[in-house]
């Protein structure tokens, strides 16, 4: 099979590595892809916002799978233009994608369903958000409602912090923000592939959302995360397919917005049960690059299985798998660009391209987040003792990364 990866990140990387691994796959494309994963794919040198350039290519090139990474291709309607050319896309249509484009139509929808998530109001109007809050009080959530990368979330503390989150959102011509009620609980992801109202789990992975160590400062994309997460037994996968992932499938197919692709679930435990934080249209970043490399099976096969009705198979390596992000100074307010970075080879694991570009044969910055390490042992301790190990060989002073990855949830009981 013609394979083609549509995007840049870390996530992306490691869709076209898990694709590289299958027996299926004879040629591999990434668009337009990035240093990483040249040396996996030939890189195609379309941006994945060029959704008819990458239909044109596909068409030409006789691609028979294009597999979609990046939100704002979906959002785009890359998936709507694939399958009017008869093109086969992993992914979901643009009407599906408003799972993750719009918080307020995912918000109404969970309402309507009653799938399980915290209350929430929707305002265009910034002395009505900011009224709101006054009689709220804090600690109250801030989300700007449409695509922003996995930040323009603020878990506002105070009072003075949910005003301010929404200056800076109002601020933004044509915005619009969902307040939430606070949840308190252990934050988790699972992400399954879906066609329709056929729901398939992959393993959980826990992401770092906020930017320093002990979760301080302003959320993030994601500064890490780890595979599996044995706080999240098989009965608490079971409770969320049940209340969360499965009836969100089903509510999508009433609705007329049938969805086929990778359904994120971010997730809480509380104390009312599992509760949906967002939901995300795509793999997340960096769930992907822990969980992937865990896939013992075919991903390839398993896509095709899952698109074709039929239920995938999936296996998975015991070992944990544990991945720190390095990110540019500044991220994610700013990030540095076109500083070198030197002793990737040298790592003794998984490297994921996140934010790089060669420059006159030099690997340098280029995004806020840059790279991740992953590494894989038996016990999560092990993995997060040799991931931090082998980041030490990553040369590069525009860089920082968290040293905490993991800590917290294996001073509760993880190993």
């Amino acid at each position: 099979m013609k394979i083609l990866v549509i995007g840049k990140g870390g996530r992306e990387h490691a869709l076209a590595l898990a694709a590289s691994k299958s027996d299926l796959c004879e040629t591999l494309y990434a668009a337009p892809g990035n240093p990483g994963m040249a040396e996996i794919a030939t890189l195609v040198a379309i941006d994945d916002g060029k959704v008819n350039q990458l239909a044109d290519f596909a068409e030409n090139e006789g691609i028979d799978l294009t597999i979609v990474g990046p939100e704002n291709a979906l959002a785009d309607g890359i998936v709507d233009e694939f399958q009017a050319r008869g093109l086969k896309i992993f992914g979901p249509t643009q009407a599906a994608a408003q799972v993750e484009s719009s918080k307020d139509f995912a918000k109404g929808l969970m309402k309507k369903h009653n799938i399980p998530t915290a209350g929430y109001q929707t305002f265009t109007d910034y002395d009505k958000a900011a009224a709101y809050v006054k009689e709220h009080g804090a600690p109250i959530v801030i989300k700007e409602n449409g695509l922003k990368a996995g930040k323009g979330v603020t878990v506002a503390m105070s009072e003075d912090q949910a005003l301010e989150a929404l200056k800076v959102a109002f601020d933004l011509p044509d915005n619009s923000v969902v307040i939430e009620d606070y949840l308190e609980g252990f934050e988790f992801s699972l992400i399954a592939l879906v066609n329709a109202d056929r729901v398939y789990p992959l393993e959980c992975a826990q992401d770092h959302k906020q930017v320093g160590d002990g979760d301080t400062g302003p959320n993030t994309g994601g500064m890490g995360s780890y595979s599996p997460v044995k706080k999240i037994t098989p009965e608490l996968v079971e409770e969320t397919m049940e209340t969360i992932m499965k009836p969100m499938a089903k509510a999508l197919v009433e609705e007329g917005c049938p969805f086929t692709g990778f359904l994120y679930g971010g997730l809480m435990v509380t104390d009312k049960g599992v509760q949906v934080i967002e939901f995300n249209a795509r793999f997340g970043d960096p769930e992907a690059e822990v969980i992937l490399c865990r896939l013992e099976s075919d991903f390839v096969q398993a896509i095709l299985d899952v698109m074709d009705g039929k239920e995938p198979k999936l296996a998975w390596t015991d070992q944990v798998s544990h991945g720190v992000v390095l990110a540019s100074d500044g991220y994610p307010a700013s990030s540095t660009k076109g500083a070198v970075i030197e002793g990737v080879e040298k790592v003794d694991g998984l490297v994921y391209h996140m934010g790089t570009k060669l420059d006159d044969g030099a690997l340098k910055t280029n995004g806020g987040r840059v790279l991740m390490v992953v590494t894989l042992a038996d016990k999560l301790e092990e993995a997060m003792a040799k991931t931090y190990e082998e980041i030490k060989k990553v040369d590069c002073e525009k860089l920082f990364y968290r040293k905490d990855i993991g800590r917290k949830d294996l001073e509760n009981g993880e190993e």
